[in-house]
């Protein structure tokens, strides 16, 4: 699928904060980036989880495992070898609900699972106002990243900041005042693509004030993907 293409080139690996977090960066990842953006128009998006606040729509499963082949090597090299091969699930992702219309769960930052090996991946193709990704400190425990042993006291911990200090009004994580701290942020310029352990807290940054599209060419257009180690 040659309109599909990515390239390498401009891959560069990173870290940040005490703790020595790996990410990759990697600017002009799809050689036609239109390409996806012309199909994501032609999808059916459709609410999937009640923690995304927003829609999705499959990417196209040879898409996906072309890309998981050649990313292959360069996620072995950064975050670890996966000894069997990596297995991947990737969408479409459009941001549309509106602070207001934000439920508790997603004024925080999140995880996407305590397995401190499976990646996240997140391609950037919109041109609005709305930003990155933002990583996040949680103040009272220390904790960047969430594994099966520190999730119990996490939970713990932020029901006793909700308790004392009430939940954060209905809008998106900015620097994550009051109950976390902003650690690192990607730009989410245009045809980025960043790639991380899902178990760090992170959240989309996304602007209060100004508006969310479900139009894939005006909206926050992502693409979303998990690499997970095969068993």
């Amino acid at each position: 699928m040659e309109d599909w293409a990515i390239s390498l080139e401009c891959a560069e690996v990173g870290h940040f904060s005490q703790l020595n977090h790996s990410y990759i960066r990697i600017n002009e990842f799809m050689s036609t980036p239109e390409t996806a953006t012309k199909f994501a128009c032609l999808q059916k998006f459709a609410t999937i989880t009640p923690q995304y606040p927003g829609v999705r729509s499959p990417l196209p499963p040879k898409v996906a495992l072309d890309w998981q082949e050649q990313l292959s090597p360069l996620l072995n090299s950064v975050f670890g070898k996966a000894s069997n091969g990596w297995e991947v699930q990737a969408w479409f992702s459009l941001v549309t609900a509106s602070p207001q219309e934000l439920i508790p769960m997603q004024r925080f930052p999140h995880v996407d699972g305590t397995d401190p090996n499976q990646l996240a991946m997140m391609l950037y193709l919109h041109h609005t106002d709305h930003g990155g990704t933002g990583f996040f400190r949680h103040r009272s425990t220390g904790l960047e990243a969430l594994t099966d042993e520190t999730f119990p006291e996490y939970r713990r911990a932020l029901q006793e900041n909700v308790q004392q200090g009430g939940l954060p009004k209905a809008e998106y994580v900015s620097d994550g005042a009051p109950y976390f701290e902003r650690i690192h942020k990607s730009e989410g310029s245009f045809n980025e693509a960043i790639f991380y352990r899902g178990n760090l807290l992170h959240s989309g940054i996304i602007d209060n004030d100004k508006p969310l599209s479900a139009d894939p060419k005006e909206g926050r257009l992502t693409i979303n993907a998990f690499f997970r180690p095969s068993p």
